[in-house]
């Protein structure tokens, strides 16, 4: 049992951090879906969102559903997409802080490296979404395996390549000692 202690430390602050964090989210989300609205944070992706494309030259707006918590995105006069709470990347983004503190080395450098984090996990979401918006407008017939498989794979696959940086680099790290410590 020992030998587990560990592992076992790891899976209980993980399990632990992300109960937390995910009971906040739906005590979050709750406050807008029960209005049927769009919570701000979706919100906020969908104004990064639609700037991104319409700087790409690619002319898009925005429309909030009266009836669902979904905001509709308009590109070229067409409405391919919609974002909800689902399209937001905060469940993931959970998952990904929740295994950073299990893992987790000094306050610091653990805070650090979540914020740095998140900020590229909102990057890759919002060009996800971006590129999501021109395959369903112009190419429609690549839209369900781009949304279901390809860009999944490459937020999760970037999840998983900071969590592999944050282990071998930060967490499993050994502070370098000092000569005189090494000579003792």
């Amino acid at each position: 049992m020992k030998d587990f202690k560990p592992i076992l430390i790891f899976v209980l602050k993980f399990i632990v951090v992300w109960g937390i964090l995910l009971i906040l989210y739906n005590l979050y989300l709750d406050q807008y879906h029960s209005e049927n609205k769009p919570d701000p944070y979706s919100g906020f992706i969908a104004d990064c969102t639609v700037s991104s494309l319409n700087s790409l030259g690619i002319e898009s707006r925005q429309l909030v559903d009266k009836t669902r918590p979904w905001i509709w995105i308009g590109v070229n006069e067409k409405w391919p997409s919609y974002i909800n709470e689902g399209c937001n990347a905060i469940s993931i983004m959970l998952i990904f802080v929740a295994f950073i503190v299990a893992f987790s080395t000094t306050w610091k450098q653990t805070i650090l490296y979540i914020l740095g984090g998140l900020i590229i996990i909102q990057i890759m979401n919002v060009a996800r979404i971006v590129l999501l918006n021109y395959i369903f407008a112009y190419h429609h017939e690549y839209g369900k395996m781009a949304h279901d498989y390809l860009f999944p794979a490459i937020l999760y696959g970037t999840i998983v390549l900071l969590w592999i940086i944050w282990v071998k680099y930060f967490a499993l790290k050994k502070p370098i000692q000092n000569s005189d410590e090494q000579m003792a």
